[in-house]
């Protein structure tokens, strides 16, 4: 049995001519056009999400990024924060220290947000990423009771000593997180 004699038996040939007759694509070329502009449809709308979405941003300028400026992406971001956070406790007012440190925090809690380390509190992120941390998880909740004091307590009093021990504390949570 060959090719030719198994095609004839399936009645594959026959299909195929019917398919492809003129008068079979003539009837079908209404079709067509319908087809032909749901997909250009689609095909502009999918065009339109992906320039309107973070998407592209994020699969493929954060290569180019990481490779031109030889840090990991975001981390300009974090640090242009950073020095913002130090010149406040430059300033030498002890409202400034506060603002400082509550900014700090915020920036630890992005920087675990980013890096998928998010949990309903506080302390369960940080249980999340202890492992990561060279002080440990101790140091960090301390400074975030810290600012929960700074927070909920007008009263509060702090020191720049006291400013510059809970920032460093930040500061080496934060470098330690982001570049995991």
């Amino acid at each position: 049995m060959t090719w030719i004699d198994f095609y004839n038996l399936l009645g594959i040939k026959d299909f195929i001519y019917f398919i492809s007759s003129p008068a079979l694509q003539d009837y079908l070329f209404p079709v067509k056009l319908v087809f032909a502009a749901f997909g250009m449809f689609f095909l502009a709308m999918v065009i339109y999400f992906m320039i309107n979405s973070s998407w592209l941003q994020y699969k493929f300028l954060e290569d180019t990024t990481e490779f031109f400026f030889w840090q990991s992406y975001g981390t300009r971001e974090t640090s242009k924060k950073w020095d913002k956070i130090k010149k406040r406790m430059e300033s030498g007012t002890e409202s400034d220290y506060k603002l400082a440190i509550i900014d700090a925090d915020d920036l630890l809690m992005e920087v675990l947000d980013n890096r998928g380390y998010d949990s309903e509190d506080f302390k369960g992120a940080i249980d999340k990423v202890a492992r990561l941390m060279t002080e440990g998880a101790d140091g960090i909740l301390n400074a975030h009771e810290a600012r929960n004091s700074i927070v909920y307590n007008p009263d509060y009093k702090l020191s720049a000593e006291q400013t510059k021990k809970i920032l460093d504390v930040y500061e080496s949570a934060i470098k330690n997180i982001g570049l995991a």
